[in-house]
Order: C-alpha cells, then structure tokens, then sequence
C-alpha cells in the first residue's frame, strides 16, 4: 500500500493537450514521482514524465509554483493531487 501526502490542486486541465495546470501548496513535485489525482470523478495515479514552468521544462516543483503536467486521464479543476510514495 503507498503512503500519499497532498501536494496540490488542479486549476485546469486543457483536453486537447491532455495537461492538467497544478498549483503546488505543499512540498515539491519531481519529474519521476507518481502522483494521485482524486476528485468526485477523477480518481488514477500516474508517473510524472515532464512538467513546465511558464511554458519550460523544469525538473522540480515548489510550493507557491502552478506548472503543467502531461496527463493520460482527465483531471478537473479542484481535483486534489497527491503525491504517492
């Protein structure tokens, strides 16, 4: 079983390019780290493999940071992310 701690939120999840905007509030987010995206409809864990900062490719996540996420499943605004260890 993994042990989870929430990390943020989405804002916006954009279809077409299947990119979910996350605000971080808590920790930091890694390129490589799973996540969980829960919500009233959302509920998947996926392995991050790149995430961008105001349109560039950056490696780490901070709090206070909204960076895009490339996603497989869609997510929705509010959904809370969690990171799964």
């Amino acid at each position: 079983m993994m042990t989870e701690k929430k990390v943020g939120s989405v804002t916006h999840y954009y279809n077409n390019l299947h990119v979910a905007t996350v605000k971080i509030t808590d920790g930091e987010l890694h390129v490589g780290d799973m996540i969980h995206i829960d919500g009233n409809t959302s509920d998947f864990t996926v392995k991050i493999k790149s995430m961008e900062l105001d349109h560039e490719p950056i490696e780490v996540a901070h709090a206070g940071d909204i960076v895009g996420i490339k996603i497989d499943e869609n997510a929705r605004k509010n959904d809370t992310v969690y990171i799964a260890y």
